[in-house]
């Protein structure tokens, strides 16, 4: 006997089937991220849509009579804590995985996952050689990388603000760096010249010489690698010294907490992001679920985490079983899945196919989407 879920964006063409007989166990999915530290506003939104997601399975039956357990590893997005905390959701028993959230510590830990036969899908990690180089056939991500992100950003500026110098920032990560060499290449492959390349250090206070430097430099804009705290920080410390050049960064940077962290300053600087696909009911749906729950908006990476955790379990339920890898790395792959941020699925190396990415600028407080934007395959 079958029914499907009721309500949210989980009714929506999932059909996640509920058995009249309860299965012992359960389900447990595994969220690995920053859920302390400086970077929790990235991995603590990601740990609320699985949470979210999950109970509304578990309250409409669950999937197959087993219910979902969310367990959690922090990380604090740092290389050096991942293994541990991969390790430990490995020990307890996590069937799939939604995370790492940073690049640094997906590459830390994906070895650990590959080799016990665990799925892992990351709602923010960037770097492109965690799907190109093939390396983790269980790995995928619902998030652009940093050379899709790189290919808009980097046509934006050529196109529409037409800059001939540019200087870059990066926070030397993973993340940070790949974002501003993919923009470097492509960049002085359109005639750009590089006027400054240099990493900055994150937990640093003062930015004095960089700024010195950068406006020694006289770029027509600056491109930043890096998560929203540096960014934060950066950008404040330019505007006050009266430094008023562009600013440009990844997803990272489009963060509520960049916004609450500069105010005024803050206006102008662009970044690349999803394309707004609030006009979704699954969007308007897990939106009003973290209000509900929360009493906050959803934070950066939300709708991205919930994607894959709808994803993962929507392709559990199609195998029938948790214990198929093989399956459900197949379903996922195979099968179009509705989601907060579009109908996707996964290519074969395992980016999400059917986002679309946009550029956005901060206008009067918050984050205004352009018309410039690109289809991901």
């Amino acid at each position: 006997m079958k029914k499907y879920l009721a309500g949210a964006a989980l009714s929506v063409a999932l059909g996640f089937c509920v058995s009249a007989l309860a299965a012992d166990g359960t389900i447990k999915i595994g969220v690995q991220g920053a859920h302390s530290g400086e970077l929790a506003s990235y991995g603590v939104p990601s740990l609320n849509a699985v949470k979210i997601v999950a109970d509304e399975v578990n309250a409409n039956g669950g999937i197959n009579g087993q219910m979902i357990e969310v367990i959690a590893q922090d990380d604090e997005c740092k290389p050096e804590k991942a293994t541990s905390a991969a390790t430990k959701l490995i020990s307890d028993g996590a069937k799939v995985i939604v995370g790492p959230i940073c690049s640094g510590p997906t590459t830390a830990s994906l070895p650990l996952f590959q080799n016990s036969g665990i799925i892992a899908i990351s709602p923010t990690a960037t770097t492109p050689a965690l799907t190109e180089e093939g390396k983790y056939p269980l790995f995928m991500r619902t998030v652009a990388k940093d050379n899709a992100q790189a290919r808009l950003t980097s046509d934006f500026m050529l196109n529409k603000l037409k800059v001939k110098k540019v200087a870059y920032l990066h926070d030397n990560g993973d993340y940070g760096k790949g974002f501003a060499d993919y923009n470097r290449e492509l960049l002085e492959k359109g005639g750009a010249e590089t006027v400054l390349f240099e990493a900055v250090t994150p937990d640093a206070v003062d930015f004095s010489a960089v700024v010195r430097k950068l406006r020694r430099a006289k770029p027509d804009i600056i491109v930043f690698g890096g998560y929203q705290p540096v960014a934060s920080k950066l950008v404040q410390q330019m505007r006050r010294d009266r430094l008023t050049t562009p600013f440009i960064g990844p997803d990272g940077v489009k963060d509520e907490t960049f916004l609450k962290m500069t105010g005024k300053d803050s206006e102008g600087v662009y970044a690349s992001y999803p394309k707004d696909t609030s006009s979704l009911e699954s969007f308007k749906r897990a939106t009003e679920q973290h209000r509900k729950i929360y009493n906050t908006e959803p934070g950066f990476g939300y709708y991205n985490a919930y994607a894959a955790t709808l994803a993962l379990l929507d392709a559990i339920a199609k195998a029938g079983t948790a214990e198929d890898t093989d399956a459900i790395n197949a379903i996922l792959r195979e099968n179009y899945v509705d989601t907060p941020i579009g109908r996707i699925k996964f290519n074969d190396k395992g980016d999400a196919a059917g986002m679309a990415l946009s550029i956005y600028q901060a206008k009067d407080g918050e984050f205004v989407e352009l018309e410039d934007n690109i289809v991901l395959d």
